[in-house]
C-alpha cells in the first residue's frame, strides 16, 4: 500500500530508534523522573534492610534478648516502604502521562504540517493510530521500563553485594542458577519487539480500514458493501490478534523463566544452606536472611525483565512515531507583512512542468499563461487536463518540477507560506465541511471575523435564509463532514468561508456544480461583483459560468491549447467549440456580449 511504503522509506535505523531516541522524549521530564527514581531507590533500600534485621532478631531469640526493638524497626521499615513506593509510583505514572501528552502534541502539530504529497501517500487511519495507540505505548516505557528497570538493576546488584557479605558460598549457588535467566532473555526479548511492531502495524491497518469505511459511510451502505468492509476490518483485527498472541507468549516465557530461576535458586540455597547449618558453618539467622534476600531479589529481577520487555514494545512504537515525524513537512512560521500588496493578485505560469510522483507521467508539460490582477479567469478542458493542478501549484500544495509559478511577480517558493495562503481563498471541488457548528465552519479561516462580516457573507451566498431556518442558527451542529447539510448548502458554506477571509485571489474549483439554477445565478452575480475587487480564478464546466469570464484558458493533456474570450475561442479553438457544444450546458443567451 502506498501509504505504508512512504512511511517505510522514512524508517530510522533500529539501533537509533531505541535508547537515544527514547531519551529524547523523556529528557524534558528528567527532573521529575529522577525524583521518582530516588523514591524507588529508597523503597528498595528499605527492603534491603529487612533481612539484616531478621537475622539480628533470630540472634536475639537465641540470646534471650527483647524483641520490641527489632519488631518496631521492621514495622517502621515496612510502613516507609509502602509510603515511598506509593509516592514513587505516582510520580512515575505522572511523568509517563506527561511524556505521552507532549509526544501527542508534537506529533499532532507535525502531522498538520506535512506536505499534501506526503499526506496523499499515507493512510490517514494509520497516521491516527500512530498518534493514539503508538504514543500510548510510551507510557509503559516510562512507567515500567526506564526508572523501574534502572532501580531494579541497582537494587538487585545491591542485594547481591549484601548476599555476598552474608555468605559468599550461597551467593555462588544463586549466581549459577540466575545465569539461566540471562540466556533465556537474550533469546526471547527480540521476538517480543518484532511481535509488537507487527501488532502496531496491524492496529494501524484497522484504523485505516475504519477511516475508509466511515469516510464513505453512505456509499458503503448504498453499495451493499457492509460485509466486505467488515471483513477488511476483521482481517486487520485478526492480524493484530495473532501478533499480540506472539508477544504475549514470549512475554509469558520471559516472566515465568525468571520466576522459575528464582524458585530453583531458593531450593538450591535452602539445600546448600541447610547442609552448612548442620555443619555449623553458618547460623540459622544467616540462612534465613539469605533466603529473604532471594525472595527480595525476585522483585528487582521482575522489574528488569518487565522493563526489557516493555522497552521492546516501546522501541516498536517509537519507530512508528519517528517515521511519522520524518514525513516531509512544510516550513513553519507566522505570516509577515507585505507592504503595498493589498490589491488583487496576479498569477503567471512560465513553462511549468509537474508530475505528482516526481518521476511519473507529467500532469503539466510546459504550461504557460498570465492571469492579470483583477477580473475573472476560467479554466476549461477535458478531465485530466491539469486544471485543478493549477490551483494546487498556486497554493504550494505541491512544488513544480520545473518552470516558475509567480504570484504578484514573485516565485511562490520565495513567499512565506503563511503570507501566500492568507492572500488566497480556496474552494475545493468537493467543498468539505468540518464537524462542528455552522459558525465554526464559516469562521474557520477567519476566526477574528465580526458579526457584521458574517451577516454580509451569509447574505451574498444566500445562506441567511437557511441559517434562520436552522434550530440553533449559526450554532447548529452540521454533523460529520457536514452531512446535515445538502450538497448545495455545503458548497455555499465553503464559498462563504473563502470569502470571509477577504482574499486577494479567489480560487473556485467547480464551485457551482451542486447549486440549483436560482442559487447559481445569484452566485454568478456575487462572483462578478467580487471580481471587480479581487482576482477570481475558476475551474468550470458550465457555460453559464465560463462565458462571464474576462479570460478563458483552454487546457488539454497538460498543456495550454488556447487563451481568449468565449467569442474568440468559439471561432479559433476547435477544442473549446467542441466543449461548448457537448460538455457545457450551452445557453447562448447567457453569453457575455
Amino acid at each position: 500500500m502506498m501509504g505504508y511504503q512512504a512511511l517505510g522509506r522514512n524508517r530510522p535505523p533500529a539501533r537509533r530508534a531505541s535508547l537515544r531516541v527514547m531519551f529524547g522524549y523523556i529528557r524534558p521530564h528528567l527532573p521529575a523522573l529522577l525524583g521518582g527514581g530516588l523514591l524507588s531507590l529508597a523503597t528498595g533500600a528499605t527492603g534491603l534492610l529487612l533481612p539484616l534485621i531478621v537475622r539480628e532478631l533470630i540472634g536475639d531469640l537465641s540470646r534471650h534478648h527483647g524483641l520490641s526493638g527489632p519488631i518496631t524497626a521492621m514495622c517502621g521499615l515496612m510502613l516507609a516502604d509502602a509510603a515511598l513506593g506509593a509516592a514513587g509510583g505516582y510520580v512515575l505514572l505522572r511523568v509517563a502521562d506527561s511524556v505521552v501528552l507532549s509526544t501527542r502534541r508534537n506529533l499532532a502539530s507535525q502531522l498538520l504540517r506535512i506536505t499534501v504529497g506526503a499526506f496523499d501517500a499515507s493512510e490517514p487511519g494509520d497516521l491516527m493510530a500512530r498518534a493514539t495507540a503508538d504514543t500510548t505505548l510510551l507510557r509503559g516505557v516510562v512507567a515500567t521500563a526506564v526508572v523501574p528497570g534502572i532501580t531494579g538493576l541497582l537494587t538487585g546488584l545491591a542485594a547481591l553485594v549484601l548476599m555476598g557479605l552474608v555468605d559468599d558460598v550461597l551467593l555462588g549457588v544463586t549466581a549459577a542458577v540466575m545465569a539461566v535467566i540471562v540466556v533465556v532473555q537474550s533469546l526471547v526479548l527480540p521476538r517480543i519487539g518484532r511481535a509488537t511492531r507487527e501488532m502496531q502495524q496491524a492496529v494501524g491497518k484497522i484504523a485505516a480500514a475504519l477511516e475508509r469505511m466511515f469516510g464513505a459511510f453512505r456509499t458503503v451502505k448504498a453499495s451493499g458493501a457492509e460485509a466486505r468492509e467488515a471483513e477488511r476490518v476483521q482481517d486487520a483485527a485478526a492480524a493484530a490478534w495473532r501478533a499480540a498472541l506472539r508477544s504475549d507468549f514470549w512475554q509469558a516465557v520471559v516472566g515465568n523463566s525468571s520466576q522459575l530461576a528464582a524458585q530453583f535458586a531458593f531450593l538450591a540455597v535452602l539445600a546448600t544452606g541447610a547442609a552448612q547449618v548442620a555443619a555449623g558453618a553458618i547460623s540459622v539467622g544467616t540462612l534465613v536472611a539469605f533466603l529473604m534476600y532471594i525472595l527480595f531479589l525476585t522483585g528487582p529481577i521482575g522489574q528488569v525483565v518487565t522493563a526489557a520487555a516493555q522497552y521492546q514494545a516501546g522501541a516498536a512504537a517509537v519507530t512508528r512515531i519517528e517515521e511519522a515525524l520524518r514525513l516531509p513537512a512544510e516550513p513553519a512560521g507566522p505570516a509577515s507583512s507585505r507592504p503595498g500588496r493589498g490589491g488583487p493578485a496576479s498569477v503567471e505560469f512560465a513553462d511549468v512542468r509537474f508530475s505528482y510522483r516526481g518521476t511519473g507521467p507529467q500532469v503539466h508539460q510546459g504550461v504557460s499563461f498570465v492571469i492579470p490582477a483583477g477580473g475573472m479567469t476560467a479554466f476549461v478542458g477535458p478531465s485530466g487536463a491539469g486544471k485543478t493542478t493549477v490551483f494546487s501549484l498556486i497554493e504550494r500544495f505541491y512544488e513544480a518540477d520545473a518552470g516558475l509559478v509567480l504570484v504578484d511577480g514573485s516565485d511562490v517558493t520565495q513567499w512565506p507560506l503563511a503570507d501566500l495562503r492568507s492572500a488566497i481563498g480556496y474552494v475545493e471541488q468537493d467543498a468539505p465541511v468540518l464537524s462542528g457548528t455552522l459558525r465554526e465552519n464559516l469562521a474557520f479561516g477567519a476566526p477574528e471575523a465580526t458579526e457584521a462580516e458574517l451577516a454580509e457573507v451569509l447574505r451574498v451566498t444566500r445562506l441567511d435564509g437557511m441559517t434562520r431556518r436552522l434550530p440553533d442558527g449559526l450554532e447548529t451542529l452540521v454533523g460529520h463532514r457536514g452531512m446535515r447539510l445538502s450538497g448545495g448548502e455545503r458548497q455555499r458554506v465553503a464559498i462563504a468561508r473563502a470569502l470571509l477571509r477577504r482574499p486577494r485571489l479567489l480560487l473556485l474549483d467547480e464551485a457551482t456544480s451542486q447549486l440549483d439554477a436560482i442559487n447559481e445565478a445569484a452566485l454568478r452575480e456575487t462572483i462578478a461583483d467580487v471580481s471587480q475587487l479581487i482576482t477570481v480564478v475558476v475551474v468550470a464546466h458550465r457555460l453559464s459560468t465560463v462565458t462571464m469570464a474576462d479570460q478563458i484558458v483552454v487546457m488539454e493533456s497538460g498543456r495550454v491549447q488556447a487563451t481568449g474570450t468565449h467569442a474568440e475561442l468559439v471561432a479559433s479553438s476547435p477544442l473549446y467549440a467542441e466543449l461548448a457544444a457537448t460538455q457545457f450546458l450551452a445557453s447562448p443567451g447567457l453569453s457575455r456580449p
